[in-house]
Parts: C-alpha cells; structure tokens; sequence
C-alpha cells in the first residue's frame, strides 16, 4: 500500500527553524546533507509508516497513532490516518518533547 505524505505546517516551520539554526552556525553543505537525509526519511514513511515506533512520551499518553523515525539528530514525529501520513514535527533528538508538545498544544488553542 502506497500512502501519501502530508507535511503539515508546524512541521515546516521546524525546517525552516533548523535552517536557520544550521547556516548561522554550520554551513550551507551541512543543511542540505541534513535536509536530504530528512527528506529520504519522509519519503520512506510512503511505503512503510508502520516502521516507526510510538514516542515514549506519546505512548504514556496512549496515542498510538502517532509515531517516529529518527533521520540523524532528528526526530520525524508523523500520525498515520488510513492512507494518510501526516507529519507533525521535525526537531532536535535532544529537545525535551513533554516540553514540545506542551508549548504545540498551547500554541493551537
């Protein structure tokens, strides 16, 4: 089965962020080796979605829809609707998520 992948906007913005972050203090090879590997991790997710596994802080949560793969120091947090893969978030391996998906929730409402 062939799902389609929807980068939502938060998810955008997280790219956009480590842009940001990695010219100011890398350079632009490093973003486009990152960026590549990411985009090589979002494309698997058309294929195999179900490879990822449940975030513990999700799991705690009991939201096992939600999932993620790592593409370096990077997290790819995406929700699987039938044939659909939405990605939710790109960030750091190193960010506190409990703290992430606090501010997200906060910022929604």
């Amino acid at each position: 089965m062939h799902f389609r992948v929807v980068i939502l906007n938060a998810a955008e913005q997280d790219l956009k962020a480590l842009r940001t972050y990695l010219l100011k203090h890398f350079s632009i090879e490093t973003w486009h080796t990152r960026y590549a590997k990411i985009k090589e991790a979002i494309l698997r997710l058309q294929s195999f979605p179900q490879a990822g596994v449940i975030p513990e802080e999700i799991e705690k949560l009991h939201l096992s829809q939600y999932r993620q793969v790592l593409s370096g120091m990077n997290r790819i947090i995406y929700e699987i609707r039938h044939d659909i893969v939405y990605v939710h978030a790109i960030v750091d391996t190193r960010k506190n998520m409990t703290s992430l998906l606090t501010q997200r929730l906060l910022r929604v409402r």
